[in-house]
């Protein structure tokens, strides 16, 4: 039988209503995770993990707000609240998220200096999370991708494992996004789709996977 592996993204309380950086909506997608998480092989977890310092915090940099590009590094930076600060609650998982299925976490963002959308790498690829590797030992080729932001991580986390050769399916109606721009999240879906993705609904998944919840000896 042919191994796969969702990858859920970022689904952690300053993403979700009340958060210091929430999506609209993100919270309406947990019953929906919960409830396809048992027709995967592997499900592992990422979380944004930022030091206070961060560089995309806008609050350390005076004279800047919140919304606010700046070049650094030679990487464009856009400014967001202080969020998902290591060991934080906004940092936690969503408390309604089952996580007893998640065999691997990896955190993203832990360095000052650059930040990481990617479940893969930082922005500029210069460091990986581990999450690549960890995929290769469990000789997992086809991946599927749902959570927060549409638009952000989930799209760059979509774009890293199609680069890298994974068979991508993203998630359409378990991922909420932040849209900043009117339609930042219809250009999210198109730019994956066009990096070689394949989009997909929950139905579809409870339609087709041949693993059923009940084959629970997997576990």
């Amino acid at each position: 039988m042919k191994k796969n592996t969702l990858i859920m993204v970022d689904l952690q309380n300053d993403f979700c209503p009340g958060g210091r950086l929430a999506v609209p909506d993100a919270d309406l997608i947990i019953p929906l995770v919960n409830e396809l998480q048992p027709f995967f092989h592997h499900v592992v977890a990422t979380l944004d993990w930022h030091p206070k310092d961060h560089t995309s915090f806008a609050s350390n940099h005076p004279g800047h707000q919140i919304g606010d590009v700046l070049i650094m590094d030679q990487i464009p930076q856009i400014l967001w609240p202080d969020h998902c600060v290591q060991g934080s609650e906004g940092a936690q998982f969503h408390p309604n998220l089952n996580v007893q299925r998640v065999r691997k976490i990896f955190k993203k963002g832990i360095d000052k200096n650059i930040d990481s959308y990617s479940a893969f790498f930082d922005n500029a690829h210069r460091r990986a999370t581990g999450l690549a590797d960890y995929l290769h030992e469990q000789n997992i080729k086809e991946v599927y991708l749902l959570g927060l932001a549409t638009d952000y991580c989930v799209k760059y986390s979509c774009i890293d494992a199609a680069n890298l050769g994974f068979d991508v399916y993203v998630i359409v109606d378990a991922c909420r996004g932040v849209e900043l721009k009117p339609g930042d999240c219809a250009k999210a879906f198109q730019e994956m789709e066009q990096a070689g993705a394949h989009l997909i609904t929950s139905k579809k998944i409870k339609e087709t996977q041949s693993l059923k919840p009940t084959e629970s000896s997997l576990w």
